[in-house]
């Protein structure tokens, strides 16, 4: 185990904000299966992030519960600062939120929907940093945001997904030139449709049939992704295994966008 971590993570912990999620679970069981300590950040589902603190914990590692809202910086950096008092050190910093949201054309979209919707994604990321950022800066360290494939081509229907991924992946680029003298790298993974978390509760009733067919006919591999595939290349991004590799957008899409 000391060997391993040595190899892919400095000494620390990482903090995965949304671990509670379909996709964010397995993130922190591969994070704790490379060999780091792991923080699970959730906001209301504590059964579901003690589910990946027990999954992680079977790697030999430490993880930990962390609740906040991403609305409350306050309460973010308390929480932050938490866990530096315990583990002497934030290496990564993986942010994989989700919210439930409609699926609308831009002109059904009402302005109190895309204020909540900006208020959580946009200026929720912008909370984390806040309060990241500072620690990542001590030693160096890894962003990973979970964005959308939907930046790079457009998904009707999407845009109170894509368009504050859109803000947060320039926001991740504009970290990775001004903090890269201090060691902080910041990369996005791109996803498509993945089969896990926000999609199981939507596929069966905000999409029908001729939608699932449409949909994986445009996918080069003419199927939906996997949480494990996702986690996998979040994990490589946030290890030194992609020491030279920061401001990059790499799609995790099975080849939607060619």
């Amino acid at each position: 185990m000391r060997s391993q971590v040595q190899a892919d993570f400095p000494e620390g912990i990482a903090l995965v904000v949304g671990g509670s999620g379909g996709t964010g679970q397995v993130i922190c069981e591969r994070l704790a299966a490379a060999g780091t300590h792991v923080a699970i950040g959730y906001r209301n589902n504590r059964e579901a992030a003690e589910a990946a603190a027990s999954n992680a914990r079977a790697h030999g590692v430490t993880a930990d519960l962390v609740q906040f809202d991403v609305t409350d910086p306050q309460g973010i950096s308390e929480a932050v600062q938490a866990l530096v008092a315990r583990h002497g050190r934030l290496h990564t910093v993986v942010v994989a939120t989700g919210y439930d949201i409609q699926m609308r054309m831009i002109h059904e979209v009402t302005p109190d929907e895309w204020r909540r919707v900006i208020d959580n994604d946009v200026n929720g990321f912008f909370n984390i940093v806040h309060a990241t950022l500072p620690e990542l800066r001590k030693h160096g360290g890894s962003y990973v945001h979970i964005g959308s494939a939907g930046v790079g081509k457009w998904p009707e229907r999407d845009v109170l997904s894509v368009a504050p991924k859109g803000a947060i992946q320039q926001l991740m680029k504009g970290i990775a030139r001004e903090e890269g003298g201090n060691g902080v790298r910041a990369n996005t993974i791109a996803i498509g449709v993945i089969d896990a978390g926000i999609f199981h509760r939507l596929k069966d009733t905000a999409f029908d049939a001729e939608w699932h067919r449409t949909v994986q006919a445009t996918i080069a591999l003419h199927r939906y992704g996997q949480p494990e595939e996702v986690a996998d290349t979040a994990v490589f991004l946030a290890s030194r295994r992609a020491a030279y590799l920061t401001g990059q957008t790499l799609s995790c899409d099975g080849g939607w966008n060619l």
